[in-house]
C-alpha cells in the first residue's frame, strides 16, 4: 500500500522529512570492496581486469579481446531494427542541437584601467563513458552522455560496457556508433572505472568519467574523483508529478510508473489538491501493474518508496517540491509556467499535460543525466560544460599595471609576501624609466 501524506495532518512536515530520509541504497561493505578492486587494477592492470571480468561476468577474455573491433560493432549494429536505428539518429540529432546552444562564447574586454580581462573555454582531451548492463540496457544513456562530449570537442571518447556471459546489446553499440564513440571495451563494474582512471596495458586513462551504474560503480567514481573528474554520484531514479484534477488519471499513473519500473528503489511521488483524483490515480497504478512488463520491479518501488501527497491548493505544493528537489518534475497543471516560476530546485521540468517525463528520457534534447537524491538543490544535469574547462586571462601594459599595481603591492605587503610585492614593484619602476 502506497503511503499518503496530507497537509491537513498536524505532523505533515515531519512526515515529509521522514519520507525523504528513507534510505534507498545499501552501502554495507561497498567502500572496502571497491577500494580493493581499485588497488588491484592499479597494481596488476590487465591481469586484474581479466580476473574480475571472469568472476563477475562469467566469461574468460584475453587482453586483446577487451577492445571491441569495428567489424564486431558493425555486425551487431546490422542486427538493430531499422526503426530503432532511425529513432536513435533522430534522438542524437536533437540532443546534439540542444547542446550546441550551450557552447560558451567566452569573455574578452578591456576595463577602465586599461587591463584586458577575459576567459576562454577549451574541451577536455578524453572522457570515459560507463554504460550499465544489468537490469536493462539503455542506448538512450549512451547518446545523452556521449553527444555533449562530442559537441564540446572531446577528441577521445571511451566507452566501457559489461557483457555478462559475453552478450552485447546491439542497440547500445548502434548508439555508440551514431554518437562517435572512439573506443568500446567489454568491461564493467568498479574495475572499469579504475581502468579508465588509472589505465592498464590495454586501456589508456581518461580525464573524466561520466555515466550511471550500480552502487559499486558509484562508489568507484567517488573514490577516483580528484585523480580524474566525474559527472556526479548518481542515485536511484525519481519523479515528482504535480497534477490537478483536470488530468486523465491513466496518464499520471503511467508517468509515475515510468520511473518505478527503472529500479526497485526508484521513487515516484504524486502531489495533488484533489483527493478523489488521487484515489483514481492510485487505482490506475494498481491496474497497470497487473500487465506491466517490469511489474515486479515497479510494484516494489511504488509500494516501498512511492507517495501521494495531498495539499490544500496547488500553490501550497511549491515549498514541498523545493524541499524534495526532484530529479524529474512534471507540472501537469492549468498554468505550468506560473508553477515553474515558483520552483527553485529540480533537475528537469516538464511543462503541461502533454509533456511526460519519458519525452525527456529519449527525444526532447536536454540531457536526461540529472541530479538525484535532493542534489538538485546545488547541481544541474549533464551538459557541454561538464566536458569543458574555463581559463581566465589577464593582460596589462605599462599604463594599466601602473593603475592597479600599487594596490596589489599594498595587499601583498599586508600579507607579508615580499616576492609578490617585488614582482609588481620592479615592473612599475621599469615602466617609468
Amino acid at each position: 500500500m502506497v503511503r499518503w501524506i496530507k497537509t491537513s495532518e498536524p505532523d505533515f512536515d515531519d512526515k515529509i522529512e521522514a519520507f525523504l530520509n528513507i534510505k534507498r541504497e545499501s552501502s554495507d561493505n561497498v567502500q572496502d570492496i571497491v577500494q580493493a578492486i581499485i588497488n588491484n587494477i592499479k597494481l596488476k592492470g590487465d591481469t586484474a581486469l581479466l580476473d574480475y571480468t571472469h568472476r563477475f561476468d562469467n566469461i574468460d577474455y584475453k587482453a586483446s579481446d577487451l577492445l571491441i573491433p569495428n567489424e564486431e560493432i558493425e555486425d551487431n549494429v546490422a542486427r538493430v531494427r531499422p526503426e530503432v536505428y532511425k529513432a536513435l539518429e533522430h534522438a542524437a540529432n536533437r540532443i546534439s542541437a540542444y547542446h550546441q546552444h550551450q557552447l560558451p562564447t567566452g569573455i574578452d574586454y578591456t576595463d577602465t584601467d586599461g587591463v584586458r580581462l577575459g576567459e576562454r573555454w577549451t574541451s577536455i582531451e578524453s572522457a570515459g563513458l560507463y554504460v550499465p548492463g544489468g537490469k536493462a540496457n539503455y542506448p538512450s544513456s549512451v547518446l545523452m552522455n556521449a553527444m555533449p562530449a562530442k559537441v564540446a570537442g572531446v577528441e577521445r571518447l571511451v566507452m566501457c560496457v559489461p557483457t555478462p556471459n559475453g552478450e552485447l546489446n546491439p542497440a547500445v553499440l548502434a548508439a555508440a556508433k551514431i554518437a562517435g564513440v572512439d573506443e568500446i571495451y567489454r568491461i564493467g563494474g568498479a574495475q572499469a572505472i579504475a581502468a579508465m582512471c588509472y589505465g592498464t596495458e590495454t586501456i589508456k586513462s581518461v580525464d573524466k568519467i561520466v555515466g550511471p551504474g550500480n552502487a559499486y560503480v558509484a562508489e568507484a567514481k567517488r573514490q577516483v574523483f580528484g585523480k580524474i573528474g566525474i559527472d556526479t554520484i548518481a542515485g536511484p531514479s525519481e519523479i515528482l508529478v504535480l497534477a490537478d484534477k483536470n488530468n486523465d488519471p491513466k496518464w499520471i499513473a503511467a508517468d509515475l510508473l515510468s520511473q518505478a519500473e527503472h529500479d526497485e528503489i526508484a521513487q515516484s511521488i504524486l502531489i495533488t489538491d484533489d483527493e478523489t483524483f488521487a484515489q483514481k490515480v492510485e487505482t490506475e497504478v494498481a491496474n497497470m501493474l497487473k500487465t506491466l512488463g517490469r511489474k515486479d520491479i515497479a510494484a516494489t518501488s511504488w509500494e516501498n518508496y512511492g507517495c501521494i501527497m495531498l495539499v490544500d491548493t496547488i500553490d501550497k505544493a511549491y515549498s514541498t517540491i523545493n524541499k524534495v528537489a526532484p530529479e524529474h518534475l512534471e507540472l501537469a497543471v492549468a498554468d505550468p509556467n506560473k508553477a515553474m516560476q515558483n520552483i527553485t530546485h529540480a533537475g528537469a521540468i516538464f511543462l503541461g499535460r502533454y509533456t511526460p517525463e519519458a519525452i525527456g528520457d529519449y527525444i526532447a534534447g536536454p540531457n536526461h543525466v540529472l541530479p538525484t537524491d535532493g542534489t538538485a538543490r546545488f547541481s544541474g544535469g549533464l551538459s557541454v560544460y561538464d566536458f569543458m574547462k574555463r581559463s581566465t586571462f589577464v593582460e596589462c601594459n605599462s599604463n594599466s599595471i601602473h593603475a592597479i599595481g600599487p594596490d596589489a603591492i599594498t595587499l601583498a605587503t599586508e600579507e607579508r609576501l615580499g616576492a609578490h610585492a617585488l614582482s609588481v614593484i620592479l615592473r612599475l619602476d621599469k615602466s617609468h624609466e
